[in-house]
């Protein structure tokens, strides 16, 4: 068997870079994500003890967090170039932990609103930082691929909160063959013994005798989400001090060799894209491409955002599951975003190509969801439309974010980026907001689902008019 070549100080950093980072930044996404929308989970039972919480109410709470998020993405952003990405990132996990924590409080709309609001202002500049903190380690051949290990975080996180979520929904609630259901009105006898039960979020009669499960320390199932989650980000928070480092020359984890390497890789990268006159800030925030680009980001958070919030209240308004069953199946279209982001990552870094990497998901996933109005009563029909539609505005986005960099270098393509995602991301304030309000006018998720298709098809058309990442030819290190 022929010797293995030995690695060159480059690939060796490179490789350590994404065993060492890309853990880390996993994880803390992970947290964030679910921190950010265990709501959908818990929105199952709050009416139980919040009977103000309708779906309106549920929307507007659900799209207050991208109204504090949008406030300190750019400037968030631009600490991270200038500054240190790991103290930043820390400060927002351990504030983002104890704003999560507070929503187990929350007695009326307006204090659901201000925490909501308050979690989107911790939060704002995670997301974007970690875009800019990537550019600082990984060179453009596996920036794509980077990121799609760091963006998988999303969908795993959509399948691991469910169960944990559903189970511990449980806690201070009564159950009727996995169902939970919460006494009919008028349904108690002369004895005070309840007669009749409602299947909480529907009017379904749901017959036999319900087995109370205790609250915890006098907190109920839906706190108890907001509160566990919330104490890993703030441990991470504190760790992420320690294990992550800002810039390959401050790497002990890396030889001298390798550090020279990969910071040499990167100058040179970048002195390659500095073309004429270099932009400044204010110059890149005003570009037609990044205006354009923040408006195809928003057209996606828009739908993305809808579908993700509402996921579990549609498929408990169509079929009335259990809870152990509606758990399990709103696992399954996370579970191909997941491979959709992976494998749309490592064919545009194979390929060399952005454009339609992030076209062709967007067109499948609108499609799937335009579908989606007609799959009502058929539940597995509903399933695998929900599963392509994850696909699509989950696979569209290692492409997607690696456009920027195309044409903006240093703090303006990290200012560029801070503005896409912040604006971009008040779409997530409108499709929450839009799929309650139709829903209370019309008794329908119809005509929302058939807007947030729209909106998809919107954001393909941009970015295929735009022209950014066409096909390039391989650039070899060192020429």
């Amino acid at each position: 068997m022929a010797p293995q070549p030995s690695l060159t100080p480059l690939d060796s950093a490179r490789r350590k870079a994404f065993r060492r980072l890309l853990p880390v930044l996993f994880l803390a996404y992970f947290i964030a994500y679910v921190d950010r929308n265990n709501v959908a989970i818990a929105a199952l039972t709050m009416p139980n003890d919040l009977p103000w919480l309708n779906k309106d109410v549920l929307g507007t709470a659900m799209g207050m967090f991208f109204i504090g998020y949008v406030l300190l993405e750019i400037p968030g952003t631009l600490i991270v170039e200038r500054w240190s990405a790991r103290k930043w990132i820390s400060r927002i996990m351990v504030s983002w932990g104890l704003m999560a924590a507070l929503t187990a409080a929350v007695a009326t709309p307006s204090q659901f609103y201000w925490v909501r609001f308050l979690l989107g202002l911790a939060e704002a500049g995670f997301f974007p930082g970690v875009i800019v903190y990537l550019t600082h380690w990984f060179p453009v051949r596996d920036r794509a691929k980077a990121l799609s290990y760091f963006l998988v975080a999303t969908p795993v996180a959509q399948m691991v909160n469910p169960k944990i979520s559903g189970y511990l929904l449980m806690i201070g609630s009564h159950e009727i063959d996995g169902k939970i259901v919460m006494p009919a009105s008028g349904a108690t006898d002369a004895a005070g013994t309840v007669t009749q039960w409602v299947k909480l979020g529907t009017q379904q009669v749901v017959e036999g005798t319900a087995t109370y499960h205790p609250e915890i320390l006098g907190l109920a199932g839906w706190q108890w989400v907001y509160i566990l989650w919330a104490i890993p980000a703030v441990i991470l928070g504190v760790a992420i001090l320690w294990l992550l480092t800002d810039r390959p020359g401050q790497a002990k984890w890396l030889t001298g060799e390798e550090r020279e390497a990969l910071e040499g890789e990167l100058a040179r990268e970048k002195a390659a894209h500095s073309h004429g006159k270099k932009m400044t800030v204010m110059e890149a925030l005003r570009h037609p491409k990044v205006l354009l680009l923040t408006v195809a980001y928003f057209c996606t958070v828009t739908a993305s955002y809808g579908i993700e919030y509402f996921m579990p209240s549609i498929m408990n308004d169509w079929y009335s599951l259990s809870m152990n069953d509606l758990t399990w199946l709103i696992i399954l279209p996370p579970t191909v975003a997941l491979l959709a982001q992976l494998g749309a990552g490592w064919s545009s870094d194979h390929f060399k190509e952005r454009r339609y990497h992030a076209v062709v998901p967007l067109l499948i996933g609108s499609a799937a969801l335009g579908m989606l109005p007609f799959s009502n009563g058929n539940l597995g029909f509903t399933v695998i439309c929900f599963m392509i539609a994850f696909g699509g505005f989950k696979g569209y986005m290692p492409a997607f974010w690696s456009l920027p960099n195309v044409f903006l270098v240093e703090a303006a393509a990290a200012g560029s980026i801070g503005l896409i995602n912040s604006f971009g991301n008040l779409g997530g304030y409108l499709g929450p907001k839009v799929m309650g309000w139709v829903y209370n006018k019309t008794g329908s998720y119809d005509g929302s689902l058939w807007f947030l298709c729209c909106s998809m098809m919107v954001t393909a058309a941009i970015i295929f008019m735009l022209g950014l990442g066409k096909k390039q030819p391989a650039v070899r290190a060192g020429s």
